[in-house]
């Protein structure tokens, strides 16, 4: 053996320790990686950063710009809604119907565009349901990886292996050749989850269960969260009332968020407005509270997807704790003399006035420098509040941006970026060109698209693709491949058909599955040629087993979600193991029964 493969497969099993051990953050060990190749000579300078300009960053990171746009424009949002209306609050459900949509879709676009365009919706839909993202985006990802084998189009190495097949004198695939092995792939991954994703889903620890700054803030101050729609008929006897002569907050202790009427809006509505018949009334407090006031004034309860009750949800609206500093104009004066609602449409809860709690109606007592006010409102009010002097805001909060008028730009820009790659311009150029267009077109902006890209996965992806170099380079990886299939060489078709799956699979998880089909493709028609088998179908089984990167984050498509869902190396590995095998044994049989 070579020193220079010795050295490449060392490097290579000390990376492997330590992505399997997770002791350090997988960027730093995909850094070190790439620096080890460069240190001992085995790569040059410009191969040992090939990765960042390698296809697959560009990819990566213009698909990162083109799902912030997307985004942007709101459009998951109404996806989210379609999903929970079809599928319920139940997450076997809504992981079945996710996975079905975004497996279709890998196989007509790239995997890692599907998984980019779905998202931004998964995450609506884990935020409105309070389903965990971890145990949404996993089976999602997996979905888009699977998906990409169901036509010739829909992974790197099923639209090569055609050419590979057309260099060597053999006829070509058609492009539905491998849709009934992605079928019962797709189907099975589905299946798995739901079957098993309790299992191999990461959990949260009994007392560990992360909480919002919302919760957190509640829960200390014993803050009322309990929001309610209230339908104001013509006749009850609160039409004409003001909130003050209704007794809302010195009576009822109740706090008035919002009032609607047709697609009219008031938030935080000023203490002199009145009440009118057809109104519906969004209100804050206790359910004793609520219940008593609805019933004084004959109110009725709505529920469901009624008038804007989406506004009234953590992504739009929330408490917000906020300090009087020296110096501003509400210091020595009282709420109604600042008309606090009137200038900010928040609405004030509680009051901590000289260290005491002060609840109820206090629009009348002095505030001074150091008091402490709990109000509600939408962030966008209380970033109002934040850019004013005349308040500290103490809670974390962001504000989220949709702007409807992008929608057909920012679609425009997806969709073309997809059409450039379906029609057979490579995916990087494609995908970076679409984000270029969502700049251009004031989408985002510059530095908005910066923000986007999650510079760890760039980092992972651009430290670990120089070891797929130095595996070709050095010999490395024909090494490997050599020495194994020799064991099978002899043996029935099906221990051939394995071994080419297993070394299809372990190549793509430390290499670029295309660089992986690149290499194992010669030596697969030399096996077969050897073994008296058609190398046709040995090559397509290579080219689909390079799909099989599931037991670490390095696949585009688990790195790109790996943030999002808050895995570890360990997920992966406890989740895709299971997976690795199903698809390994589903793999070999449909190939063994059905194309050999």
């Amino acid at each position: 053996m070579e020193p220079d493969i010795i050295i490449v497969l060392i490097i290579l099993t000390v990376t492997v320790i330590m992505l399997v051990l997770d002791v350090v953050r997988i960027d730093i060990v995909a850094i070190g990686c790439m620096l080890a190749l460069g240190w001992t000579g085995i790569l040059n300078q410009q191969e040992m950063f090939s990765g960042f300009s390698s296809n697959a960053v560009i990819a990566m990171l213009s698909v990162m710009i083109l799902g912030r746009g997307i985004a942007r424009t709101g459009i998951m949002d109404e996806f989210s809604k379609i999903i929970i209306r079809k599928a319920g609050t139940r997450r076997r459900n809504i992981v079945g119907l996710l996975s079905i949509s975004t497996g279709l879709l890998s196989g007509l676009i790239q995997n890692i565009g599907a998984a980019a365009l779905f998202l931004p919706g998964i995450m609506q839909v884990s935020r409105r349901t309070k389903i965990s993202a971890s145990s949404l985006i996993m089976p999602i990802g997996f979905a888009a990886i699977l998906g990409g084998t169901l036509t010739m189009v829909g992974s790197g190495p099923l639209i090569l292996v055609n050419d590979l097949l057309k260099t060597e004198g053999y006829d070509a695939y058609n492009l539905f050749s491998v849709t009934p092995v992605g079928i019962v792939l797709l189907l099975s991954g589905i299946a798995y989850f739901l079957l098993f994703g309790k299992n191999v889903l990461p959990k949260n620890k009994v007392g560990e269960t992360a909480k919002t700054e919302q919760e957190k803030l509640v829960e200390k101050l014993n803050l009322p969260d309990n929001i309610r729609l209230l339908s104001l008929s013509p006749v009850s006897p609160l039409v004409g009332q003001t909130t003050e002569e209704a007794g809302l907050w010195k009576t009822y202790r109740v706090n008035l968020l919002g009032i609607g009427k047709g697609d009219d809006v008031v938030y935080a509505p000023w203490r002199e407005t009145k009440f009118e018949g057809g109104q519906t009334l969004a209100v804050l407090g206790s359910a004793f509270d609520i219940e008593r006031f609805s019933e004084d004034f004959q109110l009725e309860e709505l529920t469901g997807s009624q008038l804007f009750s989406d506004d009234f949800n953590p992504n739009v609206s929330g408490f917000a704790e906020v300090i009087i500093p020296p110096g501003s104009e509400l210091a020595g004066k009282s709420l109604r003399e600042y008309s606090l609602r009137k200038r900010y449409a928040v609405e004030p809860v509680i009051l901590f006035n000289k260290g005491e709690r002060v609840e109820g109606d206090f629009s009348d007592v002095e505030i001074e420098m150091g008091d402490a006010l709990i109000v509600y409102g939408r962030w966008a009010k209380i970033k109002e509040l934040k850019e004013s002097a005349d308040f500290v805001v103490l809670t974390a909060f962001e504000v989220d941006k949709k702007e409807g008028s992008k929608t057909w730009p920012a679609t425009g820009c997806f969709l073309f970026a997809i059409t450039l790659a379906m029609i057979g311009f490579p995916i990087s150029m494609a995908f970076l060109t679409g984000a270029l267009c969502m700049v251009l077109t004031r989408v985002l902006t510059i530095g908005e698209a910066y923000e986007a890209i999650e510079w760890k996965v760039v980092f992972l992806l651009a430290g670990l693709i120089p070891l797929g170099v130095a595996m070709q380079k050095t010999g490395a990886a024909l090494f490997l491949a050599e020495s194994i299939m020799s064991v099978v060489v002899d043996l029935h078709p099906l221990f051939i058909l394995l071994m080419v799956g297993v070394l299809s699979t372990l190549f793509s998880l430390f290499m670029s599955n295309v660089g992986a089909i690149v290499v194992l493709a010669p030596l697969v028609i030399g096996m077969a040629a050897i073994a008296g088998m058609d190398p046709r179908p040995l090559v397509l089984m290579a080219a689909v087993c390079a799909a099989n990167s599931f037991i670490l984050p390095t696949h585009q498509v688990n790195a790109f979600l790996m943030s999002s869902g808050g895995y570890c190396n360990g997920d992966y590995l406890k989740a895709g193991s299971g997976m690795t095998i199903l698809f390994l044994a589903i793999t070999v049989f449909m190939f063994y029964l059905f194309m050999i």
